[in-house]
């Protein structure tokens, strides 16, 4: 993951000092409708598989949900090889289709909440208090694709 973000930011150097010319959107390159959130967590060490868990009965059925309701396009979790380097360990990403899919709906809430149930809605709200005892959120980003034409 340190080697990902650096190889980014070091293509972004690149970029801003490599050309005299800017690029021009639509033109040079599109942008994709995709939209990605990505949080990125830091675990501390030997506790992956509680934080595991734990997400396995809140946010992992959340969000199965929320694809079973076409609310959502994908989900991923992505976990370091290299546990102990970086500022993050853990990456979850949450794929939307467009921006728009993110703007409040209050028919999508009502029926998100009703399919969820009081029953997972009070069991996450249990899990999710021992989280801070086991990780650190460390970024959250909303990302979307650059196409170069």
């Amino acid at each position: 993951m340190k080697h990902i973000v650096k190889f980014l930011s070091l293509c972004c150097i690149l970029f801003a000092f490599s050309s005299q010319a800017e690029l021009e959107i639509y033109k040079d390159y599109d942008l994709g409708t995709e939209i990605i959130v990505m949080t990125t967590v830091r675990i501390d060490p030997n506790m992956e598989n509680v934080y595991l868990a734990g997400l396995r009965e809140s946010w992992i059925k959340a969000v199965r949900l929320q694809k079973k309701l076409g609310y959502i396009k994908d989900w991923k979790i992505y976990g370091s090889e290299l546990p102990q380097s970086g500022d993050f360990n853990m990456i979850l990403m949450v794929i939307f289709e467009n921006s728009s899919d993110l703007d409040p709906n209050k028919e999508k809430y009502n029926t998100f909440m009703k399919s969820w149930g009081k029953a997972n809605q009070d069991n996450s709200r249990e899990i999710t208090k021992t989280y801070p005892n086991v990780r650190t959120l460390t970024g959250e980003y909303r990302l979307r694709e650059i196409m170069f034409k």
